[in-house]
């Protein structure tokens, strides 16, 4: 059988005319709308007694909007049939989306109330029924047009996204979204008056604005809120800053103007692997100047830094070699470079007393060894003059001197 609760309206579907409508895949949807919030039933093939099966049924209806109902007649449902459910007022046709104990755990989660407040299962739907069904849903387009000149002519500050007739077109919901409270009774009076139904006004969320309506997304993918997302969590600027993702509000936003829920996805394995990741909150310091973080590929355990002078040229350093340098500006001290952690001795930092203390000893030393090669030069110029008349050898007369008054005959 052709879907009837696809959002665009039944693709498959075929009108009085004979043609298909929707994507015209014939029963099949080429865009998956039809199988917005599908679900398994893995339970399907245990063979369980009619009477011994939980009598709740999970009916799913335009927009993937699904609700529980009674199964009282004991009705053999499969998956995929379509049913004729009791509404507050009139009745509504839905495919059957789940059976059996899944049912039972669904509506645990759900907290929805197994009480006399859940309604009941007519039948399973007849083509009369169907036809009918087919004639309510070709309203809603048309209906929704009509109802946004209505709008526009009020001058009401609300957005029309939806139109759901009921199947035996006594009722119409009309789903709206609004930044701020509108008085919308004169517009109830007006569309009450000109479709001859009754009507009903529910405010969405532009979350479940964009689930209804669909579309694809950033990474050419039906949106997650029409396919299969059904809880809408809260998503701060905070995931993408440890996802290290740009605070773009045009990147990061939706189809409906929000944060991506995508965001949220892998946030918990960004989590766990930053425990690891160093806080840099100040430049590193090395003699060859400060360095500042750049960008931490968070996976592969790597940190970019760029110094001041060459912002240009950014430097892959590990973890263990960050949190050493680290280590080292703390205790007041600067390794060489990024890639070199070694420290150089400076004369400047060994201790004041020993540094005395050796000049000192090597002042005395080379002053003596002064002293001493002073004196010596001093001797020797003594030496060569010829000073010191008290030594007799400088009084003797040389042995070829001639005596005084010649030699006697």
């Amino acid at each position: 059988m052709s879907c009837k609760s696809c959002s665009t309206g039944g693709c498959g579907t075929r009108g009085l005319d004979g043609k298909t409508a929707g994507c015209q895949n014939n029963g099949a949807c080429g865009t998956g709308g039809c199988n917005k919030m599908n679900v398994f039933d893995w339970l399907s093939d245990m063979d369980v007694p009619l009477m011994k099966r939980f009598d709740v049924v999970e009916v799913k209806f335009k927009g993937g909007r699904k609700e529980y109902f009674r199964n009282i007649n004991l009705l053999d449902l499969h998956t995929g049939d379509y049913v004729v459910c009791e509404m507050a007022s009139g009745y509504h046709i839905g495919s059957v989306s789940l059976q059996g104990d899944l049912v039972r755990l669904q509506m645990v989660k759900k907290k929805v109330a197994n009480d006399e407040n859940v309604k009941s299962i007519y039948r399973v739907a007849t083509p009369r029924d169907l036809e009918k069904h087919e004639q309510s849903i070709a309203r809603d387009l048309t209906t929704m047009y009509r109802a946004r000149e209505l709008v526009k002519d009020l001058k009401l500050n609300m957005k029309l996204s939806d139109v759901e007739f009921q199947s035996d077109n006594t009722k119409a919901t009309f789903y709206y979204s609004a930044d701020e409270r509108v008085d919308f009774r004169e517009l109830i009076k007006v569309l009450a008056g000109e479709f001859k139904a009754r009507i009903e006004m529910r405010q969405i969320s532009l979350r479940q604005e964009a689930g209804r309506l669909g579309g694809i997304g950033a990474c050419g993918r039906e949106l997650c809120c029409s396919t299969w997302l059904t809880d809408f969590k809260n998503i701060t600027t905070s995931a993408a800053r440890y996802q290290n993702l740009s605070l773009n509000p045009t990147k990061l936003s939706g189809q409906c103007g929000r944060l991506k829920c995508c965001l949220n996805y892998e946030l918990e394995t960004y989590i766990d692997a930053l425990k690891d990741i160093p806080h840099v909150d100040a430049p590193l310091k090395t003699q060859k100047g400060n360095a500042h973080l750049q960008k931490t590929d968070i996976f592969k355990k790597i940190m970019w830094f760029g110094y001041e002078n060459d912002s240009t040229t950014w430097h892959p350093i590990s973890l263990e070699n960050v949190n050493k340098i680290l280590s080292l500006n703390v205790k007041g001290q600067k390794p060489l470079s990024l890639e070199v952690l070694e420290i150089e001795e400076l004369v400047s930092a060994l201790p004041a007393p020993g540094l005395n203390s050796d000049l000192a000893k090597m002042d005395k030393k080379f002053s003596s060894r002064d002293q001493q090669q002073t004196g010596n030069r001093n001797k020797n110029k003594k030496k060569k003059s010829g000073g010191g008349g008290n030594n007799p050898a400088n009084n003797a007369k040389p042995n070829n001197q001639p005596k005084a008054g010649g030699d006697k005959k």
